[in-house]
């Protein structure tokens, strides 16, 4: 009766989301590889758009990686969009197109692991599987009482409960909505650190709740958690404009935002002595009158000084990486976020 109850809370309070509203399987793959490690909130904003730009698998695979990048654009993790080129190239070119039909053929592909063979399956094609997540584990560990510690070893554990018919057993209704609605029950009111236990639609059933004890599941890793590394890094963000474009340099493949254009960018300081993702900046600069902003990207706290230049200037500040004119149109330059952001402050200032 509780799973009953989830799923009519989901399909009344998240129905509205884009990816829900007409199912394919390549929507199903678009939309799971875009939620990776990004807010249902951004992806809400992106994913109609993309599926505009690129409304099948053919086209997605056809598409060049300058097009995949701009219309990823403010989803970030772009390696993501280019294993789901990788993905749809595979199967336009060794499956005529067409999806496999089973988790371990599509497991087959590569970039397509576990979780997302099985989110293919369950809510693409509404079959018999389970997608396994963090979110997942979380309420099926509290929902059950699986005292079994956290990752890839619960992870395992639940889904060789699941084929052996021992959760989730005589279920009649539909496996898409129900990998939806413990999607969407992870997300809200049965949170890692948080657990609105007497909002949440299957309560009445749950171990956890009914021990009072919601917070200790799963089981935490029998290891001290590692101190977060984190680092600050002082960049100089030079601006070379010429009538409505900008140089720029594509990233490599080892690089930060493989495959986008940024302009040509130093290092000040930092407190990393082994980055050696841009040159150090080894000339004088005066940094006082400089405009700054501050960005983020994985363990770096970033502060981003903007210097507006000619080419005569940037040479004797020794930036030798080979550039190009871009224009300023988003569409058109592909420049990564930082750059858009620091040709915004300069073009703002000088309107």
């Amino acid at each position: 009766m509780s799973l009953k109850k989830l799923i009519h809370w989901s399909q009344s309070d998240f129905k509205e989301l884009p990816w829900r509203k007409k199912r394919t399987l390549y929507g199903t793959l678009v939309s799971e590889i875009m939620l990776q490690q990004t807010t249902v909130g951004t992806v809400k904003n992106h994913y109609e758009k993309f599926l505009q730009k690129f409304p099948d698998l053919q086209s997605l695979a056809l598409a060049s990686e300058e097009d995949l990048l701009i219309a990823w654009k403010g989803l970030g993790y772009y390696r993501r969009a280019r294993n789901l080129k990788k993905i749809s190239e595979h199967i336009f070119q060794n499956h005529e197109g067409k999806f496999p039909s089973t988790v371990e053929e599509l497991q087959l592909i590569p970039g397509i692991g576990p979780y997302t063979s099985n989110a293919i399956i369950a809510i693409g094609k509404d079959a018999r599987a389970l997608a396994v997540d963090a979110n997942l584990e979380r309420v099926i560990a509290r929902y059950f009482g699986l005292k079994v510690e956290k990752g890839p070893k619960l992870q395992k554990y639940i889904l060789e409960l699941f084929h052996a018919n021992k959760i989730f057993t005589d279920f009649k209704l539909s496996y898409r909505a129900l990998n939806e609605a413990l999607m969407d029950l992870g997300r809200t009111y049965c949170q890692a650190r948080k657990a609105s236990c007497e909002l949440c639609p299957l309560k009445m059933d749950c171990v956890a709740f009914k021990q009072q004890s919601a917070l200790k599941y799963p089981l935490e890793k029998n290891i001290k958690d590692k101190i977060k590394e984190e680092h600050d890094l002082h960049l100089l963000r030079i601006l070379v404009i010429k009538g409505e474009k900008i140089l720029a340099y594509k990233k490599s493949e080892k690089e930060w935002l493989s495959g986008q254009f940024e302009v040509p960018t130093l290092i000040i300081s930092t407190t990393d002595k082994k980055l050696k993702q841009y040159p150090m900046l080894d000339v004088q600069v005066d940094l006082k009158e400089l405009t700054r902003f501050k960005t983020g990207i994985t363990k770096y706290k970033i502060l981003n000084s903007i210097l507006l230049a000619d080419q005569t200037s940037l040479k004797k500040l020794g930036f030798k990486i080979k550039l190009e004119w871009r224009k300023f149109s988003e569409d058109q330059a592909n420049l990564s976020t930082a750059s858009l952001k620091a040709l915004k402050y300069i073009l703002d200032k000088n309107v």
